[in-house]
């Protein structure tokens, strides 16, 4: 029998079980969903809260704030780690996909970057708390960490791997001499310098289809989920679905998420975009698109806290209901990444949970694997 430490029962809220939100308790043990509580269980006193299935983020790159909270000025990586990690449960995400680009810049999102990224998030194994994983955004022109990237995803340290390719639009702005220094300031480097890297990586373009091709070949056979990012037109995505990618973020227009769509792929845009009533790029509108069935996923991108929101922004726009709006930032999340073993409550799934006040829409305690990882101030009072 698992310690009493281990074992919990949510008592008196409102569950979201089997595809409805009803009074219920939900009992734990072991790390996982019970269909009953075994003795000496410790309470949670959830009267008038939502009792939902935590949250599993497919995309965030919020963490980068925490490695370089203002250009050029860096953090070390295991502190900035454990300070996202803290604000992940607070935010009631118990899976974190963390977007770690892999690009040819150097400074933030280069490969040395990427490799302090890899070991602060290992560090953090064993710890409890957030499961947070490695969602690589391989940047097409980074044909230097190919093999790198090879012998990582070989390793298991790669959770997602999605195909980015911006290098193309950062060289079109570089001639704009404040994006110039904005970029080469993320990087670390005078301008010249970032502009003399652009130009040899775009030199190398002819090469990037085969790293592509090699690459696929290698997240297929470990069976790692592949995306595809920005995409412009249904033909981009068509040639993504190819190399074996299925699922389609951040589409850059309604035609490309329906083109997924219909093909039965997710489509992934950000929470932020439907708190915020809109694309701050000018793209498509998420919220619509959700209702639609055109958007299956909602991510972080940039903002934690957007996800609990967005799923309560969706419902109270009376098209979609709660169960349908949460099943975007859980459920559905879950499926994508391959991970069949969360994103709802139902015996024998992992055991996370985030209890939320809906008067407030904030988290109230985040449960993940079956502990409790996070309480909120005050709430204490509710535990027995």
């Amino acid at each position: 029998m698992a310690p009493a430490s281990q074992i919990w029962l949510i008592e008196r809220g409102d569950a979201l079980l089997e595809g409805a939100l009803r009074p219920a308790s939900v009992a734990m043990a072991e790390g996982v969903f019970a269909t009953s509580s075994a003795p000496g269980a410790r309470r949670f006193d959830a009267g008038g809260l939502h009792v939902l299935p935590g949250l599993v983020d497919i995309h965030g790159d919020a963490h980068e704030r925490q490695m370089q909270p203002r250009p050029g000025i860096g953090f070390p990586h295991g502190l900035g780690m454990r300070d996202s990690a803290a604000q992940l449960l607070a935010a009631g995400i118990t899976t974190a996909c963390l977007g770690v680009t892999l690009s040819w810049e150097p400074g933030l999102r280069g490969i040395a970057a990427w490799r302090a990224t890899l070991a602060a998030v290992e560090g953090l194994r064993g710890q409890g708390g957030c499961d947070i994983r490695i969602h690589c955004r391989y940047e097409a022109d980074n044909l230097d960490a190919v093999e790198e990237l090879l012998g990582d995803m070989q390793a298991g340290r790669v959770a997602l791997l999605a195909f980015n390719d911006h290098t193309p639009g950062i060289a079109k702005r570089l001639p704009d001499p404040a994006k110039a220094a904005a970029y080469a300031q993320r990087g670390g480097v005078p301008v010249a310098e970032f502009a003399r890297m652009a130009e040899a990586a775009m030199a190398r373009r002819p090469e990037v289809p085969a790293a592509q091709a090699r690459l696929s070949a290698a997240a297929q056979a470990a069976g790692i989920p592949m995306l595809s990012h920005d995409d412009a037109t249904p033909e981009a995505r068509a040639a993504f679905r190819a190399l074996g990618a299925r699922v389609c973020e951040f589409p850059m227009s309604e035609a490309v998420a329906k083109a997924a769509r219909d093909a039965g792929e997710h489509v992934v845009m950000g929470a932020p975009n439907v708190v915020r009533g809109g694309s701050h790029m000018g793209w498509g509108s998420a919220a619509p698109m959700a209702e639609q069935g055109l958007v299956t996923i909602l991510a972080s991108d940039y903002y934690w806290p957007a996800m609990l929101e967005a799923a309560f922004v969706l419902a109270d726009r009376g098209v979609l209901d709660f169960r349908a709006a949460w099943a975007l930032v859980s459920a559905n999340p879950a499926e994508a990444a391959g991970l069949t073993d969360r994103g709802r409550i139902a015996p024998g799934l992992r055991g996370d949970l985030v209890l939320v006040d809906p008067a407030r829409r904030a988290p109230i305690a985040t449960f993940c694997a079956g502990e409790l990882a996070w309480v909120a101030t005050g709430a204490a009072g509710r535990i027995g």
